[in-house]
């Protein structure tokens, strides 16, 4: 038996989990606050609700789903309970890749073991991680497969963020990218595009040899925008920013889960995943980083590009059958709209702040949008 073998806990279905890390801003200010310790203080060891790196973050995770009306429902109870706890606090709750105005200076950093120590082996890349994401686990039957799936994912992720981008501001700059929080991620050494790994016993080597180098002290110090979560028996999504509403983590979930079940599918008839080269990869990454959905992407060797929206409703549309069978038709129909409509939540901060040119303009309208009555306003 080969030592430190890394097992996979099979998942028979494709069941969903959604991780939503959530800021705590002042009221008064609107500007971050180290909210976080009275809200975990007042959950104490309920688990769906955990610390993050910086106290002005709080993560929110749903139970094992079945479908995303499930998902819906676990958050937005979740969720709700997190803003009363904080509302009391004289705290707001929103989702939001990056904070607008904040500084990375001014933030605390939670003091646990783990972190302190994660502080001082990175440093600086981690100083400036004031970032929000949206992580999104799909349940699959084995390691192999969920190497399969994790390979061929890799050209979505540019999808993913488009859909997603939701940090143009950071530091109280419009940095011309749609999403700033995906470029400040890629400075940790453990972070970015997954490498192609040919199955589930080149992954275990892997990680056995970043373990023994003392790179990482475990699996979790691996975040890839996609990767293998053995513990879970998921693949987990990683690449999403922090996105302003419920109803969008939803939507974003069932593209997810429908593009997961697809591939496993695939796996299962035998057929071969479609994947690209990985400095093609890498360019439609920065490409949807940098433009959003205004984003040409590069589809196949030659350099022919197709314009991200475009690419976009193609997939959806491939996915509509999946999207049927899995009860989450509705979910991606949404999207469609979003993309048709250009209301990106990137968008939607920029013309927030156009309106009277405030950053606080920003923070006000995403707290409104994170209510549970709230759907999307797309205006």
């Amino acid at each position: 038996m080969i030592k430190d073998r890394i097992y996979f806990n099979s998942s028979p279905k494709p069941t969903l989990g959604v991780e939503a890390e959530l800021y705590t801003v002042s009221k008064e200010t609107f500007n971050l606050c180290p909210g976080a310790p009275k809200i975990l203080n007042y959950f104490q060891d309920d688990l769906n609700v955990k610390e993050e790196l910086l106290e002005c973050i709080v993560e929110v995770n749903t139970n094992i789903c079945n479908n995303v009306n499930e998902v819906r429902k676990d958050l937005k109870n979740k969720i709700a309970e997190v803003q009363e706890v904080a509302n009391k606090n004289d705290n707001e709750i929103i989702s939001i890749g990056t904070h607008p105005f904040a500084r990375w200076k001014d933030q605390s950093v939670t003091n646990t073991n783990r972190y302190v120590d994660f502080l001082e082996k990175m440093q600086w890349p981690v100083r400036r991680l004031i970032i929000s994401g949206l992580h999104v686990h799909v349940g699959v039957e084995s390691g192999e497969k969920a190497i399969s799936i994790t390979n061929g994912m890799t050209r979505y992720i540019p999808l993913l963020i488009g859909l997603s981008a939701n940090s143009p501001f950071f530091d109280s700059e419009l940095t011309g990218l749609a999403s700033t929080r995906t470029k400040i991620f890629e400075g940790l050494p453990t972070a970015g595009l997954p490498p192609l790994l040919k199955n589930y016993s080149e992954f275990q080597k892997f990680m056995r040899t970043l373990k023994r180098a003392g790179t990482i002290d475990s699996i979790r110090e691996v975040w890839w925008d996609i990767r293998p979560h053995p513990s879970f028996g998921t693949v987990e999504i990683r690449v999403c920013d922090a996105v302003p509403t419920i109803e969008e983590m939803v939507n974003i979930a069932a593209f997810i889960q429908c593009l997961v079940v697809g591939f496993s599918e695939n796996y299962d008839e035998g057929r071969q995943l479609e994947i690209l080269d990985p400095w093609v990869i890498l360019e439609n990454k920065w490409r949807a980083t940098r433009f959003g959905l205004d984003a040409e992407i590069i589809i196949d060797e030659s350099g022919k590009l197709q314009p991200l929206k475009e690419c976009i409703l193609e997939t959806i549309d491939k996915l509509l059958p999946v999207a049927e069978s899995l009860g989450c038709r509705n979910e991606l129909e949404n999207l469609c709209y979003i993309v048709n409509m250009k209301k990106s939540p990137y968008i939607r901060q920029i013309s927030a702040f156009n309106k009277n040119n405030q950053l606080t303009d920003i923070v006000k309208y995403f707290i409104d949008e994170l209510k549970v009555h709230n759907t999307v306003h797309y205006d």
